[in-house]
């Protein structure tokens, strides 16, 4: 075809995306124009979107998957692209989190997206922010996509969810004194849920510790798992069998070796008294 920009999808989530929509559009015989009319948009918009030249919009993803029949395909793929705050392979991975039939999470330093309140995750934040680490814009992209967590593991039926803590989690201060004291309730509330384990990993527990950085395993519908670890410049996704059961033992052992759910909400509770 004359004129055609080739497309590198390792360039950026932007082009990764303007790649697939171009490759769907042309698998059912589209031309631009045709899709655009077909989503009330122009076949400039959707040029500028395939070509990167324009981010697509929530809107916009939601639109051509209706009018490509994808189900939720570009919505997906769309998230890549507008929440540019995070590290690589976390917004894949939210989109294996909202589906996971089980959601397996070792945090460290913090209270995970899913359980933090909305005070405690606009403090953390802002103070991102503040530093010069993240703009404005994209400390509100990390907040909206705490409550977009937040409210897709809120399904029926609802998935299993395993939560283990560094005990740092529960000690760094967030905010001011109510903000802690509020997500600190917030775990208390998460532990009595029925379809809920949440555990500590106390310091004490020194070089038992199986685990040292954050890791997050997810059981899907289908029995296969997803795996995504971090490190402080970079995360990964891992959804090969023989790559992430080795991760999952791992998990199964810190949580043999961490206190019951019960000592957990007991060490919660002295800290909401400020007792040690």
């Amino acid at each position: 075809m004359v004129n055609r920009k080739e497309l590198d999808p390792d360039k950026s989530p932007g082009a990764r995306f303007g790649l697939l929509l171009r490759r769907l559009r042309d698998e059912r015989g589209l031309t631009q124009d045709e899709l655009g009319e077909l989503m009330g948009c122009s076949g400039t918009h959707i040029s500028a979107v395939e070509t990167n030249r324009r981010p697509p919009t929530q809107r916009f993803a939601k639109s051509a998957d209706r009018a490509l029949a994808t189900g939720d395909r570009l919505e997906r793929e769309s998230r890549a692209v507008r929440y540019t705050a995070l590290l690589e392979g976390f917004p894949e991975y939210v989109t294996y989190e909202a589906r996971a039939a089980e959601i397996r999470l070792y945090e460290v330093g913090v209270i995970p997206g899913i359980l933090q309140t909305p005070q405690y995750a606009s403090a953390l934040n802002a103070r991102a922010v503040e530093r010069g680490a993240i703009t404005p814009e994209q400390g509100e992209e990390r907040v909206s996509l705490v409550s977009q967590r937040q409210a897709a593991i809120i399904r029926t039926p609802p998935p299993l969810v395993f939560v283990m803590l560094d005990e740092s989690c529960l000690r760094r201060p967030v905010g001011d004194e109510g903000t802690m004291d509020d997500q600190l309730a917030a775990l208390i509330r998460f532990a009595a849920l029925p379809n809920t384990v949440l555990q500590v990993a106390p310091f004490d527990m020194g070089d038992r510790r199986p685990l040292s950085l954050p890791l997050y395993i997810l059981t899907m519908q289908n029995r296969s798992l997803v795996s995504y670890a971090e490190s402080a410049h970079r995360g990964q996704i891992e959804r090969q069998s023989d790559s992430v059961v080795p991760l999952l033992t791992a998990y199964h052992q810190l949580q043999a070796e961490s206190p019951s759910q019960a000592a957990a909400v007991a060490m919660i509770e002295q800290l909401r008294k400020g007792t040690p």
